[in-house]
């Protein structure tokens, strides 16, 4: 079959089953790419996510020996919650990063993939693909930015000229060999929002990430959350998208094409004080079916704890005690002595002392030193 009218018809056909933007790219080595992540990996920035050598993230012949085009696909996802609920004084909300609205996209983009695989070897039945989204080994943005998908910003994120940043992506790489796209030009040009508004100083310089330093990244961690976060995190429960939201090219972009990445606005903006004490088989039906869920409830607890603190949510002191008292992790136990130092009641303080003469774990107990600091500072103000 004619190769350019098999990409007209992927084309068309990508259009009938949702996909909002599609292009397609050589199989080349990503050796720019290859060289960035090198230095990535001696500075210490990488995140610890990340799959694979850094020789299966940048040649896509080591994933598919045969492979000859990568097809990019993107998805369009809202930036605004409708009907979003309000915190109130008695009632805190966190909240989940955008990315994180919605069922999970890696499901949502591999059935789109999967729908394009089919039909394509439907046309060609010797066709040979591999589907892969965020959790494969290539860069999801290195593929978009060569297929022409968008640019890529200096806030690390792919950047489409008609839905900004908030766009899911995924790949199929193919053993056929289509003409490829041509990539967009740079669109920054002078533009430092996203780094003047880095609260960590997690954008070491245009285009690049120091992924350690990176909120989104710090909320997602399974231990005790480093001291210099905390009071940045604010009430973001997972994920952390500020270097997005001051972005130009996202001021009211806000796309909702696709029922089920519409975000549960009590999902989406949960009620803190019930996350304290929710059971797993409560928690996967409430959050299993989105992404922010991957890492388990243990980090979206602490992170509640801490986004309590945030708040200095006085209503919810006597929760907090009996986390600090009776839960068996460590990690949320001792960020539950700390937020209730950080909320500073007397009745905290003097649960944190109670409790000091029982606890045993030699964390736990700093963190609780760290909650009753709080009292000694405001004494001495």
């Amino acid at each position: 079959m004619d190769n350019v009218q098999l990409k007209q018809d992927i084309i068309d056909y990508s259009k009938e089953i949702g996909i909002d933007k599609i292009g397609f790219a050589s199989a080349d080595v990503f050796s720019e790419l290859k060289e960035r992540l090198r230095t990535q990996q001696s500075l210490g920035y990488q995140s610890g996510f990340e799959k694979g050598s850094i020789e299966e993230r940048t040649e896509p012949e080591r994933l598919l020996p045969e492979a000859k085009s990568i097809i990019s696909i993107a998805l369009a996802y809202p930036s605004r919650i409708k009907n979003a609920p309000k915190s109130s004084k008695d009632e805190r909300r966190g909240v989940f990063c955008r990315a994180s609205w919605g069922v999970d996209y890696h499901v949502v983009l591999r059935e789109k993939l999967e729908k394009l695989n089919t039909f394509i070897k439907e046309k060609i039945p010797g066709a040979s693909n591999k589907v892969m989204v965020d959790t494969g080994e290539l860069s999801d943005r290195a593929v978009a930015e060569r297929a022409g998908i968008g640019f890529s910003g200096k806030n690390t994120a792919i950047i489409t000229p008609e839905f900004g940043s908030y766009v899911y992506l995924g790949e199929l790489i193919t053993n056929i060999p289509f003409v490829p796209d041509k990539p967009l030009a740079d669109g920054c040009g002078s533009c430092t929002k996203c780094l003047d508004a880095c609260p960590t100083g997690a954008l070491v310089q245009g285009g690049q990430l120091n992924a350690q330093k990176c909120l989104a990244f710090q909320t997602q961690t399974k231990g005790f959350l480093d001291d210099e976060y905390r009071s940045k995190i604010g009430n973001f429960i997972y994920g952390f998208d500020t270097c997005q939201v001051v972005c130009p090219y996202n001021k009211n972009v806000d796309f909702h094409l696709h029922e089920e990445l519409e975000p549960d606005p009590d999902v989406a903006k949960p009620k803190l004080k019930p996350m304290l004490r929710m059971s797993n088989r409560e928690f996967k039906k409430t959050f299993g079916h989105i992404a922010g869920s991957w890492r388990g409830k243990k980090p979206l607890q602490r992170n509640a704890l801490i986004a309590l603190a945030h708040y200095r949510d006085e209503s919810a002191v006597d929760e907090i005690i009996e986390v600090m008292n009776n839960d068996v992790r460590p990690v949320i136990r001792g960020t539950a002595a700390w937020a209730l130092g950080k909320i500073g009641t007397d009745e905290a303080y003097r649960a944190i002392r109670k409790a000091m003469t029982k606890e045993e774990d030699e964390q736990v107990i700093v963190e609780m030193e760290k909650g009753l600091c709080f009292q000694q500072e405001s004494s001495a103000r």
